[in-house]
Parts: C-alpha cells; structure tokens; sequence
C-alpha cells in the first residue's frame, strides 16, 4: 500500500473514532444522544481546477487553499499541488431528522442542539485533526478557524465568505448542491461539514458526478419542489434561494425563538433539509 493511501485512511479512521466516540459530539440532552452518526471523509487537492474557477465566479475575495496555507506557514516553501483538502460529512441522527420534518415553521430542539452544540463539536474535530497532523510533523489549519476567513457581501452570491467547506466537499467528491443550496451527500443534505487543508500527499477521492446539481430531483427531472413549500419566509422558488431573505429570518428572528424556546444563544432554521426527499440520501437512490 502506497503511503499516500495509508494517510488517507489514517485520517479517514482518525475522524470517525473521533466522531464516534468523542464526548463533544453531544447534543447536551439527559439522554446522553449524539449529534451525528459516522462521517464521510474524502480528500481534493489544492491544485484542483475547481478552486481556481471558486475564485472567478464567487470574487476575488474567495481564497484558495494555497492562500490560506500561505498565511499561516509563510517560510514554509508549498506548491498548490502539495496541498490537500480534507473534508467530512457529519450527518444528524435518525431522530434529529424527524423531529425536524414534523415541523412547518420553527426549528425542533434538536435540530436546533445540533446547529449549537454540533457545530461546536466540529470545531473540535477540527481542532483534533490539525493537532493530529502537527504531531505527525506535517503543516495544516482549519480555514473555518483562521483569522483570515471572513464574510463578504461583494458579488452575485452575497452574503458569503471567503472559503466555503460545502464547496470543498463537492471538490472532494462528498455531494451536489440543490434548489435550496444545501448539500445533498450519500447520507442526505440534514448535515454540518468541515474541512482541514494540510501540506500531506493524499490521493484525490473520486467525483461520481459531471454537474454541481446532479442529485437535485428539481434539476434531473424537474419534478420536485418540496424545498420551495417547506420554507416557512418564501425564500426558495424555482429561481433558486434568496440568502438574504433566508438569513433574515435564521439569524435574527430564529436567533430569538431559539432563546426564548430552547435557552440556546443560536440561530438554526433547516426546514428545507428535512421532510423532502434528499433528507438521507441521495434521492435518485431512494425513490429507485
């Protein structure tokens, strides 16, 4: 087995014993219930063209993976090709996911725990693979967590930021966007999802797929609107999704609702990442 095989499944294994078994991943319940099941893991490279093609199409704010190693280990001399994107998939649990589809206008509290306290947990994840890696003397950083990722409001696509982990997850092969933007992955589009870029040699994993929407039912057989009725503020519509009018709604009036329901200091919506079709899969894969 090449080395650059056994890295990769060393990560691959190194994420989901974290995932599985870190006392993080919690949703703060008596139960003692999890925030996610088990990852996908799956690696791009930062020479991959798809970055390049971020950059022209988001902004020149947007920054590659080689930008943001750079900043970090600027005496450290680093090619784009010697770069890899380590990104997962964090799928919420069965009873997350149903909660969430029974209802019509607000988040479930589980749904809400897992923007809250599931995110937290990713960012330990985060934190956990660097840390891993710097043992093994190799170079990485979390973009998420770097005090050069920011929110920008330029472009055709604002409100964004200068690096996207669901974009990267679709570079690393892990899923296809719908109608509603939301990710939709071989576990569903009900999940959170990080990324870690690292100066290691990882073979690229594979991308089933030829077009940035091809698991979308609306866009294969333009069938499918169930995102457009489960959004409570007519954010989502044949056009697409209206970010503003959507973060409107989650960041400030869900933000609300969240404290005064569940006493977390969070927003969350979600409603168009359950009760449709692409909830837990795939949906080609579900309906077949």
């Amino acid at each position: 087995m090449k080395d650059e095989q056994r890295l990769g499944q060393w990560l691959s294994s190194l994420i989901r014993e974290y995932t599985l078994n870190a006392p993080e991943n919690s949703l703060g319940l008596e139960s003692g219930e999890k925030a996610f099941d088990a990852p996908l893991v799956a690696f791009s490279r930062g020479d991959d063209r798809l970055y390049t093609f971020y950059r022209q199409h988001i902004g020149s704010f947007y920054l590659t993976p080689l930008d943001f190693f750079e900043h970090h280990f600027p005496h450290i001399c680093c090619t784009a090709e010697e770069l890899t994107i380590i990104s997962w998939i964090l799928p919420s649990t069965a009873k997350t996911r149903e909660e969430q589809a029974a209802q019509k206008k607000f988040p479930s509290e589980r749904w809400a725990r897992t923007r809250a306290m599931g995110e937290d947990f990713n960012i330990s994840l985060r934190d956990h693979v660097v840390d891993e890696l710097i043992k093994k003397d190799m170079h990485a950083l979390a973009p998420m967590l770097s005090p050069i990722w920011s929110r920008s409001d330029q472009g055709d696509y604002a409100p964004c930021s200068n690096w996207s982990e669901r974009h990267a997850a679709y570079a690393a092969g892990l899923g296809t966007f719908g109608l509603c933007d939301g990710l939709i992955t071989p576990v569903g589009k009900a999940v959170r999802v990080g990324s870690v870029i690292a100066k290691v040699e990882i073979e690229p994993s594979a991308r089933p797929y030829d077009h940035h929407q091809a698991s979308c039912l609306h866009f294969t057989d333009r069938g499918c609107q169930a995102c457009i009725d489960r959004c409570p503020v007519n954010a989502i519509s044949e056009k697409g999704h209206d970010k503003k009018r959507c973060m409107q709604y989650t960041e400030h009036t869900m933000n609300e609702y969240i404290k005064a329901q569940y006493g977390l200091d969070t927003y969350a919506c979600g409603l168009c990442q359950a009760g449709v079709p692409c909830t837990s899969g795939i949906p080609e894969e579900e309906i077949s």
